[in-house]
Order: C-alpha cells, then sequence, then structure tokens
C-alpha cells in the first residue's frame, strides 16, 4: 500500500472569495498545455447520471492542459445511456442496489473492491468525484488524494469517507460539509454553471416528439423515489401536477423518467393521459438541456433539472419535498426557481403560460468551469506525489 499524502498541507488552491483580485472580471486567461502535467492521471467516478455532462466539460478541459484522464462508471439509472448518447468512452463496474441503506453500504463496499484492480493498474495521481463513496473507499485503500464535489449537503455524511478535499458551490455553508473548513474549497456559481454555457439548441427535438407550434411544452421530471431522500409528499404532488396539466388540451407535458421501471410505473398509472398525447415519454435518451430549453416551464421532484432550468433562465417548479438545499433556497431568493409545498399550491403556484424564448441562451460571464479546473491543476502540480500507488 502507498503512502497516504496530506492534500491540505501541501496545495494553496485558489477560492472564489478571492478570484476578482486575482483575475480582474472573475476569469483566469487561457490555459496553455502544462509541462507539471504531463504524465499525470486524473481518475474520474461517474455515480449518477447527472455526473454524464458535468463532467464532460472537466474532461476536455484537464486533457487540454496535457492531463490522462481515466474514466469509470456506475451502472445506475440512465449513466450508460448518456455515456452512449455523448460518445464518452468508459468502463462501467458496478450497480446500483436500491434504497435499503444497509445494501447500499454493502453494494459501495462491493463496488470498491470491483474497481480495485482498475485503479491499481491505472494508477492515478488525484481521483476525483461528485459523491462517488466507493472510490473514497479505494482512494484510503491505495492512499491517493481524492476530491469530491458536492451541492446538496443532506446527502454527504460519509463518516470515516474523508476526502482530501471538498468543492462546492459559495452559497452553501462550510460547516454542511464538513469539519475542517481548511478541506473545503468554494467554487462560483452553481455545478450547472460547468456544463449548460456548452449548450446550443436545437429546434427538431419539438418535431421529433411530435409537439405542434401551438402547444404548450413542460417538462417534467419524476421525484427520485429510490433516493434516501426521497420523500413520499413529492409523490402527491407529482400526481396533483399530472391531473392538472392533463385538464389543459394545449399542454404537452415531455415526461423524463428515471429509470426503466419508473418509466413502465408511469405508463401504467398515467396510459389515458399518454394516449391523449397530453404526457409524451420519448421511447429513447434526449438532450435534456435541449428539452428544457424549448419548454414554457419546468416541473422537476430532482435537484439537477431544477438547477439546469435556473442556469437556462427557464421558469421552474420544484416538486422535491426533501431536505431544501442551500443552493434550491439560493435560487428561489433570488427569483429563480418556484418551491411548491402543498397539493393546494400545485394549482395555486404553478403558471401555465408561453416563454418569451430568445433565439440563444444569454450566458453571461460564468467562470464556474475554469475556476474548478484551475484548482484541480493546482493540486496536481503542487500537491500530487510523482510516485504513484504501487500496481501490485
Amino acid at each position: 500500500m502507498a503512502n497516504e499524502t496530506n492534500a491540505v498541507d501541501v496545495a494553496t488552491p485558489l477560492r472564489s472569495d478571492t478570484v476578482d483580485d486575482a483575475f480582474p472580471g472573475g476569469t483566469r486567461p487561457e490555459a496553455a498545455p502544462s509541462q507539471n502535467l504531463r504524465g499525470k492521471r486524473v481518475w474520474i467516478d461517474i455515480d449518477n447520471s447527472p455526473h454524464v455532462p458535468f463532467f464532460l466539460p472537466i474532461i476536455d478541459e484537464l486533457r487540454s492542459r496535457g492531463t490522462d484522464v481515466i474514466l469509470t462508471a456506475r451502472d445506475i439509472y440512465q449513466v450508460c445511456d448518456l455515456l452512449e448518447f455523448y460518445k464518452l468512452p468508459c468502463q462501467v463496474i458496478g450497480r446500483h442496489y436500491g434504497k435499503n441503506k444497509a445494501l447500499k453500504v454493502l453494494g459501495n463496499c462491493l463496488r470498491a473492491v470491483q474497481l480495485m484492480p482498475t485503479t491499481r493498474k491505472s494508477r492515478p495521481d488525484l481521483a476525483l468525484s461528485h459523491g462517488s463513496r466507493a472510490q473514497i473507499l479505494v482512494c484510503k485503500a491505495l492512499g491517493i488524494p481524492s476530491v469530491m464535489m458536492h451541492d446538496y449537503e443532506h446527502s454527504t455524511k460519509t463518516g470515516f469517507l474523508t476526502p482530501d478535499w471538498v468543492f462546492m458551490p459559495d452559497v452553501i455553508p462550510n460547516r454542511a460539509m464538513s469539519g475542517n473548513e481548511n478541506r473545503i474549497l468554494k467554487y462560483p456559481g452553481i455545478k450547472e454553471d460547468v456544463y449548460v454555457p456548452r449548450f446550443r439548441p436545437e429546434p427538431s427535438v419539438l418535431k421529433q416528439l411530435g409537439i405542434g407550434e401551438d402547444d404548450l411544452v413542460v417538462t417534467l421530471r419524476p421525484p427520485a423515489t429510490e433516493a434516501h431522500y426521497h420523500n413520499p409528499e413529492s409523490e402527491s404532488l407529482f400526481a396533483e401536477t399530472v391531473r392538472m396539466l392533463a385538464e389543459q388540451s394545449h399542454v404537452r407535458a415531455v415526461t423524463l423518467p428515471r429509470n426503466v421501471r419508473q418509466a413502465e410505473q408511469l405508463r401504467q398509472e398515467w396510459a389515458g393521459v399518454i394516449a391523449e398525447g397530453r404526457m409524451i415519454i420519448p421511447a429513447r435518451p434526449v438532450d435534456g438541456l435541449n428539452i428544457i430549453w424549448f419548454s414554457d416551464l419546468v416541473i422537476s421532484g430532482g435537484g439537477t433539472m431544477n438547477r439546469e432550468a435556473a442556469a437556462l433562465g427557464v421558469p421552474v417548479y420544484s416538486i422535491f419535498r426533501g431536505k431544501i438545499g442551500a443552493v434550491d433556497q439560493y435560487l428561489e431568493k433570488t427569483g429563480r426557481l418556484t418551491l411548491i409545498e402543498s397539493v393546494h399550491e400545485v394549482r395555486q403556484k404553478i403558471a401555465l403560460r408561453r416563454r418569451n424564448r430568445t433565439e440563444q441562451p444569454n450566458w453571461g460571464d460564468r467562470p464556474t468551469l475554469r475556476f474548478i479546473v484551475d484548482n484541480i491543476v493546482t493540486i496536481l502540480e503542487e500537491q500530487c506525489p510523482v510516485t504513484r500507488p504501487s500496481a501490485r
């Protein structure tokens, strides 16, 4: 086993509260491939569906700077479909073990064992994920420095599984993520600002789904019923939402299930609504950002799609009834998201009206991607050992 390394003692990444002073306008100059990164390897573990589009620009940036990137993924929800959709070569290792907490723990331990051979063979200098507990287990065993990103503070309790660095949005209080503030780096913006600015609208999506020009388009996302933070109240809000939308003949609800099981359940429960063409479940994976952009509003029981809509400037209503995180509280406070907290509020708050959509989104200045990658590079250059873990 390789010696443990402490990421806190050596590397000094730039924090978001100092970025404006260091670089006027809050952005950094274009980075050329670094000689210090030649031969450096970053292992990225994709642990859930939203992480596929999230890591795409990070992978591109790291590779453009001379870093080798090793990719693994867990077969959960639509991860494999999205890997194929984005044509991202990746080794899929392990699967989802359902909602039961004991099985989740056992599943993470089993997946860590399954990841060991690949990790020993590739010998990464740094591990990076957005909440992969199995990866942290492997890093602890092999002495690999680790960066774990989070944007929902109510799902971060990992016990002894403490990464060397935690990256999180700057709207989340330090104490919510880690007891050691020296391990925390806070980036500007929200996670979705990393990849949303790469989006380019493709209007043919509506025609492909059989949606007419006069239809009012709603993107609808059911709750994550298998997540440990799921609250059954979200299912009541979702059902009331479908009933409300079904009453409007001009509304088309493009519904994006989280997995095959949920899709089949929707087809059974809402067969009449689907037969009338008021609920549309795409037959194959679609670009979620494209669907959101060409929607008049979004109603979702999960965090990522809510925040994607907010990042795109599309009206969004959250029917999520778990613990509300700091990011969603911030988006609600700034008028970019509306929380639906009761069945009564479904009809009271949700406004079914057309959106004045521009041809292209207005991104403005979003330094989130560059800020995150710059700090990963800083850790690689200043902290990671030259000698990789043993390949035994």
